[in-house]
C-alpha cells in the first residue's frame, strides 16, 4: 500500500512538473511575441490586441505599461513628463471626488503604508480633476474613480492621466453624459444577449421584473468596484481595452448565464433576485468567461441586438402598463426564436442552445482584435448610429 501511494505521489509530482514547464514555455513565447510587436515599426497593434485578449492577458504590470497605451493609440513618447497643476479651489466636482476617493481604501493593496496610500489618493484626485477640467463636456459620475485608480496603480500618475483622458472621451464617454440615457441604453443590451443564449433564465428574470440595475456598477466601473482581487481586475482591463466598448455588457451577461442554477433556484422575487445577482462570486472562472464573452460578441454583435435593446427600453418605460409589457414580450419572444424553438425541445437541443456556437479560438481572437479597431465614438453612439451596421474594420476611425 505504501509503495502504491508513493508511486501515485510521484506520478502527480511529475505531471505537475510537466504542466509548470508547459505554462512557463507558453508564458515565454507570449512575452517574446509582445516584445516583437512592440519593437516592430510601426507597432503591431493587432498582435498586441490578440495578446491582451488571449488566455492570461498581458501577464505583468510592466508589460501593461508598454501595451495599454498602444491599445488606445497613445504614443508614450508624446506624454509630458511634467503634469499641469490642478486647481482644486472652486472646482464643482472636488467635494464629491474627495468623498469617493476617501471611501476607496479597499481598492489599494492590503498592507500598503498609510503614507504611501494617502499620496496615491491625492494623485487620484488630481488625475480626475485634471481630466474633467481639460474636457468640460465630461461629467463626473460615482464609480469613475474605481476605473481611474486601476490605471494609477498600474501606470503611475503621468501615464494614467493620458490613458484615462483618452478612455473618458471614448470607451467611457456615454457614462459621462449629463444624463444616464446612454448608460441605460447600454444596459438594455444585457437581456437580449441572455435571451438568445438561455430563454429560461431570461423568462425567469422577466417574471421577477428584476431589471438590469444590478449590473450598473459592473458596467460603469469595469467591474473594478465589485472584484476584490486586483489581478482579476487588471485581467479584465486587458480584455476590455483590446475590444469593443460594449464588451463589458457581454461579460456581464456571461456572469449571469454562468450562474444559471443559482438564478433559477432563487425565489422569483425582484428584491431577492436583485440581491443575488448584485453579489458577484469572487471565485469565477475568469478565463472561461472571457472566452465565452468573446464568443457571444462574435455570434451576436451589437448591430444584431440594437433593435431589441431599443425595444427593451420601451418595455421598461413608465408609460407602459403591465398588460402592454407582457403582450409585447410574448410577441417579441415569438419573433426572436426560430420556429423549432417554439416547439418542445429535447434535452440535446436545450444543451446545444445553452452552449451556443463557439468560434475556433484563434479566429475568434482575431475577429475581436479587429473589432477593437473600430472604436471612435462612445459605445451607445456607435450602437445607435445604424442598427444594420456590421462592425467591419474602419482604420480611419482608430482614435483620430
Amino acid at each position: 500500500m505504501n509503495l502504491r501511494n508513493s508511486r501515485s505521489v510521484g506520478a502527480c509530482s511529475l505531471l505537475n512538473g510537466i504542466e509548470k514547464q508547459d505554462a512557463d514555455s507558453r508564458r515565454k513565447r507570449k512575452i517574446a511575441e509582445i516584445t516583437q510587436a512592440l519593437n516592430t515599426t510601426p507597432v503591431d497593434v493587432a498582435v498586441l490586441r490578440r495578446m491582451a485578449i488571449s488566455e492570461g492577458g498581458l501577464l505583468t504590470d510592466e508589460i501593461r505599461c508598454k501595451v495599454w497605451p498602444r491599445l488606445l493609440n497613445i504614443p508614450v513618447e508624446s506624454i509630458p513628463e511634467q503634469l499641469e497643476e490642478v486647481q482644486r479651489e472652486n472646482n464643482k466636482d472636488y467635494n464629491q471626488v474627495l468623498l469617493d476617493v476617501q471611501r476607496s481604501l479597499r481598492r489599494f493593496p492590503p498592507g500598503m503604508p498609510d503614507e504611501q496610500r494617502e499620496g496615491l489618493q491625492e494623485e487620484l484626485i488630481d488625475i480626475i480633476l485634471r481630466v474633467l477640467h481639460k474636457n468640460p463636456q465630461l461629467h463626473y459620475y460615482q464609480g469613475y474613480h474605481d476605473i481611474v485608480v486601476t490605471f494609477l496603480l498600474v501606470l503611475g500618475e503621468c501615464l494614467a492621466t493620458a490613458l484615462v483622458e483618452k478612455l473618458s472621451t471614448h470607451h467611457l464617454r456615454d457614462f459621462m453624459d449629463p444624463t444616464m440615457d446612454n448608460t441605460k441604453h447600454i444596459l438594455n443590451y444585457l437581456m437580449p444577449i441572455i435571451e438568445r443564449v438561455n430563454p429560461d433564465v431570461y423568462d425567469f428574470m422577466q417574471q421577477a421584473e428584476v431589471g438590469t440595475i444590478f449590473a450598473l456598477s459592473w458596467l460603469i466601473t469595469w467591474f473594478g468596484h465589485v472584484l476584490a482581487d486586483f489581478r482579476h481586475v487588471v485581467r479584465l482591463y486587458d480584455f476590455f481595452l483590446a475590444c469593443h466598448p460594449l464588451m463589458p455588457i457581454y461579460f456581464a451577461a456571461v456572469i449571469v448565464l454562468y450562474r444559471e442554477e443559482e438564478v433559477l433556484d432563487c425565489e422569483c422575487d425582484m428584491a431577492m433576485l436583485h440581491h443575488l445577482l448584485s453579489q458577484i462570486p469572487q471565485d469565477l472562472p475568469y478565463e472561461t468567461l472571457i472566452s465565452r464573452a468573446g464568443d457571444l460578441f462574435v455570434q451576436f454583435p451589437p448591430s444584431e441586438l440594437a433593435k431589441e435593446a431599443t425595444q427593451q427600453h420601451s418595455l421598461e418605460s413608465p408609460a407602459s402598463t403591465s398588460e402592454d409589457v407582457q403582450s409585447a414580450r410574448r410577441r417579441r419572444k415569438e419573433q426572436l426564436r426560430p420556429p423549432q424553438q417554439q416547439q418542445q425541445r429535447n434535452p440535446v437541443e436545450v444543451q446545444r442552445s445553452a452552449l451556443a456556437v463557439v468560434q475556433p479560438t484563434a479566429r475568434r481572437i482575431m475577429r475581436l482584435a479587429v473589432m477593437g479597431l473600430t472604436v471612435a465614438l462612445g459605445a451607445a453612439a456607435l450602437a445607435m448610429v445604424n442598427s444594420a451596421l456590421e462592425w467591419a474594420p474602419k482604420l480611419d476611425l482608430l482614435f483620430p
